[in-house]
Order: C-alpha cells, then sequence, then structure tokens
C-alpha cells in the first residue's frame, strides 16, 4: 500500500506519532481504540522506513530490525501466528537478515534482504565475502536481494505458485536467483523491482483484474508466480508504487508510467503507460482511487479523486489536462487529468503519501486532507 515514509537522517531525534483507524491495533498504542489526534508511540529504536497497510505497519530500524504491529489474523504480522498485536514487535524469522524494503498491503507482507546478510551455516548464497567464527557454528556474510512474503496468499500475491496463506516470512523461490531490490503490495497484488544485468525490471503477481499486474495486453485473473511487467524493458526504473488496483513505476529519468485501474473514470490500463509531461517526477504516492505526484521542483498534483475530496475542494478543481496526457494508442486514456491541487499555492512539497480515501503531504509543516478539506496537522 501507499503509506510508505523513508527516514533518510539517522542522526536526527526521531519521534512516531499515530491516529485514526485502531480497532485492530494497527495504531501501536496497545489500546483497540481509534484516535481522533496523533499519539506519541514509546518506540525506543531508530526507524528508517515505516509501511501503513489495510490495517498492519511494518517498521524497519536502523538497526536492521523488523518490527511489525497491527491486524494479523492472515499472518501479515510474520509472527507465526493469526493474532492481532497492539504494540510493535519483532519479526524473529528475519532477524539474520539485512532487511532494506518493505511494503504492507491489505492483507499481506514483503520484504526484501539488502546486499548483505549474516546467515547461519550452509545456505545457498551468491557470492561468500568473509567467514565469521562463533563458538561451534559457522556464519557466512553473503551478496544477496532476497523477496520474503507473508500473509494472505489467496489471490496468488505471496508469489509462492500457490493460493496458500503464510503466517510467516517465506522466501519468494521463483526470484532467488535473481536481486530483489524493491517490494511494493497492493490490495490483492504485488509488484517487485529486480536490478540486474537481465532488462526485465518489473515482476507482478496476484489478482490481475483490473489489469494491474501489467504482465499482458488483456486482464488475467491471477498469477500466483511473478511474471514479467510489458513494456519496461527498456526503461530504468528506480522505484515502484501499488495500492488497491492501481500499479506505477517511476524511471530514473523523472517519468511516471501507471497501469491497473483507470483514474477518474477512464478505462483500465493493462500494461504501462507513460504520463507525458514537462514535469520531472520524483515521488508517486498511489490510493484506490487517486494518486499524487511530487515534482523536483517541489509542485505537487493529482490523478483522479475528486468525488471522495482528496483533491481538497473538487469545486475549485484546476485541470492542467492540456499539459499532460497519457502515452497510449487509447484515445480514451487523454481523459485521464492531472490537476493541481487548491489550497497549496506556493508551498513546497517535500514528501507525499497515499492511504486508501485520504493524503498526506510534508513540507516544513505537515498537511492532510479529506472529504474537501485542507488540514494543517500538528
Amino acid at each position: 500500500m501507499e503509506a510508505n515514509e523513508r527516514v533518510e537522517d539517522e542522526e536526527e531525534k526521531q519521534e512516531l506519532w499515530s491516529w485514526g483507524a485502531g480497532t485492530d491495533g494497527q495504531l501501536g498504542t496497545g489500546k483497540l481504540q481509534d484516535e481522533h489526534v496523533p499519539q506519541l508511540l514509546p518506540v525506543l529504536l531508530s526507524l528508517s522506513l515505516l509501511s501503513c497497510g489495510g490495517a498492519h505497519v511494518i517498521a524497519l530500524t536502523h538497526g536492521k530490525k523488523v518490527l511489525t504491529w497491527g491486524r494479523g489474523t492472515s499472518g501479515q504480522l510474520g509472527h507465526g501466528d493469526l493474532v492481532n498485536s497492539l504494540e510493535p514487535k519483532s519479526v524473529e524469522v528475519l532477524n539474520n537478515f539485512n532487511i532494506t524494503h518493505a511494503s504492507a498491503g491489505w492483507n499481506h507482507s514483503g520484504f526484501v534482504s539488502g546486499l548483505f546478510s549474516l546467515v547461519k551455516n550452509s545456505v545457498p548464497f551468491l557470492v561468500i565475502l568473509d567467514t565469521l567464527f562463533e563458538f561451534d557454528f559457522v556464519y557466512l556474510l553473503v551478496e544477496c536481494g532476497y523477496l520474503f512474503t507473508c500473509g494472505d496468499g489467496s489471490f496468488g500475491q505471496l508469489g509462492h505458485g500457490d493460493y496458500v496463506s503464510q503466517s510467516s516470512p517465506v522466501k519468494v523461490s521463483h526470484l532467488a536467483s535473481r536481486h530483489v531490490c524493491e517490494i511494493a503490495c497492493g490490495m490483492r497484488h504485488s509488484l517487485a523491482l529486480l536490478k540486474g544485468e537481465h532488462g526485465d525490471q518489473v515482476y507482478g503477481f496476484g489478482s490481475g483484474k483490473r489489469g494491474q499486474l501489467g504482465i499482458s495486453k488483456e486482464k488475467v485473473k491471477s498469477v500466483s508466480l511473478p511474471q514479467c511487467v510489458s513494456g519496461l524493458q527498456e526503461v530504468d526504473v528506480s522505484s515502484i508504487s501499488a495500492n488497491g488496483d492501481h500499479s506505477a513505476a517511476l524511471s530514473s529519468d523523472a517519468h511516471l508510467y501507471t497501469w491497473g485501474r483507470g483514474f477518474g473514470g477512464t478505462p483500465d490500463v493493462c500494461c504501462p503507460n507513460r504520463v507525458i509531461s514537462h514535469y520531472s517526477f520524483k515521488q508517486a504516492a498511489l490510493g484506490w482511487n487517486h494518486a499524487l505526484l511530487l515534482t523536483d521542483e517541489g509542485d505537487i498534483l493529482m490523478l483522479g479523486g475528486s468525488h471522495h475530496g482528496v483533491l481538497s475542494n473538487p469545486q475549485k478543481e484546476i485541470s492542467v489536462n492540456r499539459m499532460y496526457h497519457l502515452d497510449s494508442a487509447n484515445e480514451d486514456l487523454d481523459k485521464g487529468q492531472v490537476k493541481e491541487i487548491p489550497g497549496l499555492d506556493r508551498i513546497k512539497v517535500a514528501g507525499v503519501a497515499s492511504g486508501s480515501e485520504h493524503s498526506v503531504i510534508t513540507t516544513g509543516k505537515h498537511f492532510g486532507w479529506q472529504n474537501g478539506r485542507v488540514l494543517r496537522v500538528g
């Protein structure tokens, strides 16, 4: 889902706050209740990444620990059970891996190990860099880039070749020989970004009923093994996004590609289509019916979403459709408009995040909006 936030400055003192729906323990407050104002969480570890799913949260620490909390009834917390957790709890199965990226979907989770992981005894590896001896065990420092998934697998979104749910993270063996560097979990599908000498960089698996897998020109019901996304082989993809039935990719030259459910009433798209613009995009955050687009100049734009007020004021939408269109043979897609957001004039934005039907941006101040109103947070 699109509520990832990466913390770049390890030295700066961190505080973790949460608010909103909390009846599954997803706020991490130790209580099963909603909170209408931000609550400070007693998390002592320094965090490098947060990802919020349907009703669960994944946090990565600078010490390479993985914490999860919230709804666990599909096994998405990775604790080996189907129990909710009201407070952050370590995912013990991943303790020996250097987890560098994670994504929380609606009811499933994905974790990516970094370049080097400490693994006990003999396991498959690419390059042995060093050997560490401790008591009677041998630990190997190895190069990897593995993908692990857990949670609801009923649509094949875990990528294990079946439709079985998992309560502990399981390595996606289909990609074990490749270097996975990023995972994006949507409602019932997943995307994986791979790096290496091969041209096929992005893989999709899970539900494809709205074209969100991008693996063929026709919609597919579902696939349970990762398959290459069509049309991105010649694109240097730098990041991927997924939420609801939407998928997106950003390229190293700041182009945005989208596929899956159409925005603003436009038809669904089965293969990646490039958003043509004079802007250079640096971040995309997907909701269920909208997308926030952040440019390298700090401007923020929107695709879709006006019917729930996530455009701040649907009566005052400013269409800039003359400057944007979707690069596709289907002329109906030209109705997909990228819009400016009233109320944010002359405000330079540093980061964006989207939930299912709400949005948050960060500047020097913090803003959120839903139901047609821009609000300053804090």
